[in-house]
């Protein structure tokens, strides 16, 4: 039962609108599903609000099943519309080869430059706290030089380099804190320090170390350098708070700068460190900046976007000596000038030369990109012009106008093409007429193969002393072979086996004139010519002949004799044939015979003795003025007679040829079998010995037996 009436799914299917796919259908099916379900949850809401609410959630799941379901149809319906043009397909292709790497190549350059900047930007800050440790390094070492010297005098240990530093870099060492230890002892250089054990460095720190640590909650730059003196360690520690006027000295002019800590738990970093201590480390969240300096100067131009970076420093609990993993955070606000003026600042003048470089670099690229979508659409076109040139010639081609051409305006592979299309073109027109042609001989051929056909005897009235049997199988349509049986009349019978030389119609028309020459010639009361030159002379210039002679009997060599006048004067000097000719006497059992170039007939006697009927003469139609013997042969009850053409003995296989012997053999064997048998046993011999080779040559065998 249909639920679509056929004609609606006719007009549905040529607008596109009938569901191919099972997508399709299922999305169809789903929606109707839905609509029922949605109805229904309506009429059940003011009678059965339960029911109506539970047929909700059925009715969203259906709905979003059967979105999803046509949006799948729709992109497919939408892909196959965008993309059934080669011109479209080219330009997908285009974009997804040429555009798409770009835009992801500059995604990538940009974040990678985004990336880089930033990091370029918290490198610079890392670098001058790095430096600033050294510096603090460089000041413990000259420090402990001084002390150590005192030392080893027994002087008072006094640092006078350090009251000088205090004084002259005062912006600098106005925070820092210098301590110094001999042994186990402090010197008067930190005793004010010293009761609250703020120096006190953990012993799981090396002897020298320079790093930022927490140390009361607090941030500090602080480094550690020891000088042996005597027996003992001469230890010197300073350090410095790692606050915004710091910040702001080491990163000056990098735009805004922002420092801030890791909260390691909801404790806040005392909890972070028991954690650390008790070895469970609560999850880390960035803590808001704990200071903010410096400001970020106004963009110098369009692309000198704003640029913020987050990095982290490494920070050493003071307590435990313990490294905290990203301790501070490190944020960055800054624009593309600012960073290169920093990196290009030992440059100088060459910074310009450099950068016009890039700006270089930059418009050259983007040259190449336009052009190679300029040579893109010309080469996408002229490709989709050919297709489309190519798909109207292939409608001409539809409807049978084999005469369209395709205009050729280029010298390249498309242009190639479209010349294979119009030689396809005309060569298929040729084809189409040679076809005709061929159909028409074929017809012709056809009726040829019919005449041809009743030209053979169909039924041999057979003598009572002698019974015939023949068989023609044309290597084509039709045959150049010839056989007959002609009665004379009731005891006399002429046997002809003849091979017309090449094949086709030619042949086939040889021998029907033949045919009909020696059937009009083999009259009872046809003259018979006195000398072979009359033969000649009458028959080609109807001089006098001896026609008044009347009852004289045909005979062999005469008939021999004007058919091969006859056929040296109506065809041309390439055509002739092989005959042989025999007339049968039943009243003597006498066969009197001629041969014209032909194969040699075999007679095998009842005891299986053969011998070959070899008196002939040439060719018939080669030569003019020739004379054709002709001999006699007494037949015995059981004597079978085999006259054949050379498509029986010729055949060629991997062995060599079939051969006269195979066949004396062959019939020799089954002599006593009916005649129309022994034919079928030979032909069969033949082909087999053929194989699936293409029948070479006309295959013609005559059988007689005398009785």
């Amino acid at each position: 039962m249909r639920l679509v009436p056929l004609e609606i799914e006719s007009k549905l299917r040529e607008k596109g609108l009938w569901p191919e796919t099972w997508t399709a259908r299922a999305a169809i099916y789903v929606l109707s599903v839905d609509l029922v379900v949605f109805a229904l949850q309506l009429l059940l809401s003011p009678l059965s609000p339960g029911a109506s609410a539970s047929l909700a959630g059925w009715v969203s799941f259906l709905s979003f099943l059967a979105a999803t379901l046509y949006t799948v149809v729709a992109f497919r319906w939408l892909r196959s519309q965008l993309l059934w043009r080669l011109r479209n397909r080219l330009i997908v292709t285009y974009v997804f080869i040429g555009v798409i790497p770009v835009v992801l190549l500059a995604a990538m350059s940009i974040i990678t430059i985004y990336i880089l900047a930033g990091q370029f930007a918290s490198y610079i800050i890392a670098q001058g706290v790095s430096t600033h440790l050294r510096h603090m390094e460089t000041a413990n070492i000259a420090i402990a030089n001084e002390l150590a010297v005192k030392l080893e005098r027994h002087e008072e240990p006094n640092a006078e380099s350090l009251l000088g530093l205090r004084k002259n870099n005062r912006p600098q060492w106005s925070k820092r804190r210098v301590c110094a230890r001999y042994g186990d002892r402090p010197l008067p250089l930190c005793s004010d320090k010293n009761e609250d054990g703020f120096f006190d460095a953990p012993k799981s720190l090396a002897s020298d170390f320079s790093e930022i640590v927490r140390d009361h909650n607090a941030f500090e730059l602080r480094t550690a350098s020891t000088v042996k003196v005597g027996d003992e360690n001469l230890r010197i520690i300073s350090s410095e708070p790692l606050d915004q006027a710091l910040l702001a000295r080491i990163s000056e002019n990098l735009g805004e700068k922002g420092l801030g800590e890791i909260t390691l738990g909801p404790g806040g970093p005392d909890a972070g460190a028991a954690d650390s201590r008790s070895g469970e480390r609560a999850p880390s969240r960035p803590s808001p900046p704990t200071f903010v300096v410096g400001t970020l100067p106004p963009a110098s131009g369009f692309f000198d976007r704003e640029i913020r970076f987050a990095g982290a420093l490494s920070v050493v609990d003071w307590a435990t000596g313990k490294r905290e993993r990203d301790g501070i955070v490190l944020g960055v606000r800054t624009r593309p000038s600012i960073l290169y003026e920093q990196l290009f600042a030992a440059l100088g003048d060459f910074a310009r030369g450099y950068e016009l470089l890039l700006e270089v670099t930059a418009i050259a690229f983007a040259i190449i990109v336009l052009l190679a979508l300029v040579v893109g659409t010309k080469l996408t076109r002229s490709i989709t012009s050919a297709v489309a040139q190519l798909y109207e010639g292939t409608k001409h081609v539809n409807r049978a106008d084999f005469s369209h051409r395709i205009e050729v305006k280029s010298n390249d592979q498309i242009a190639a093409l479209a010349n294979s299309f119009n030689s396809m073109t005309a060569s298929i027109e040729k084809l189409i007429q040679e076809q005709k042609e061929k159909q028409r001989l074929e017809g012709e051929l056809a009726i040829a193969q019919e005449v041809q056909a009743q030209l053979f005897p169909k039924e041999v009235v057979q003598l009572e002393s002698l019974e015939v049997h023949g068989f023609c199988r044309p290597a084509r349509t039709v045959s150049g072979d010839y056989y007959d049986f002609l009665s004379l009349n009731s005891d006399k019978m002429i046997l002809a086996v003849g091979d017309i030389s090449g094949k086709g119609i030619s042949a086939a028309l040889l021998m029907a004139t033949i045919h009909s020459a020696v059937r009009a010639y083999s009259i009872d009361s046809m003259p018979q010519f006195r000398e072979p030159a009359a033969v000649g002379a009458a028959a080609g210039s109807g001089l006098m002949l001896a026609s008044e002679i009347k009852g004289a009997e045909v005979s062999p060599a005469s008939l021999l004799g004007l058919l091969n006048h006859q056929l040296i004067e109506s065809t041309p000097e390439a055509k002739y044939a092989t005959l042989f000719l025999g007339i049968y006497d039943g009243a003597t059992r006498r066969l009197t015979y001629g041969n014209g170039g032909h194969l040699p007939p075999i007679l095998i006697s009842e005891d299986g003795s053969s011998q070959r009927l070899s008196c002939g003469g040439t060719v018939v139609g080669l030569l003019e003025n020739v004379d054709y013997p002709e001999a006699t042969v007494q037949l015995q009850r059981g004597d079978l007679l085999i006259a054949y053409s050379d498509g029986v003995t010729e055949p060629e296989n991997d062995y060599g040829e079939f051969g006269e012997e195979r066949l004396i053999q062959i019939v020799r064997e089954n002599r006593h079998l009916p005649l129309v048998r022994i034919t079928e046993i030979v032909t069969a011999a033949v082909d087999d010995w053929i194989g699936d080779k293409e029948q070479p040559d006309d295959v013609t065998l005559v059988l007689a037996r005398a009785r």
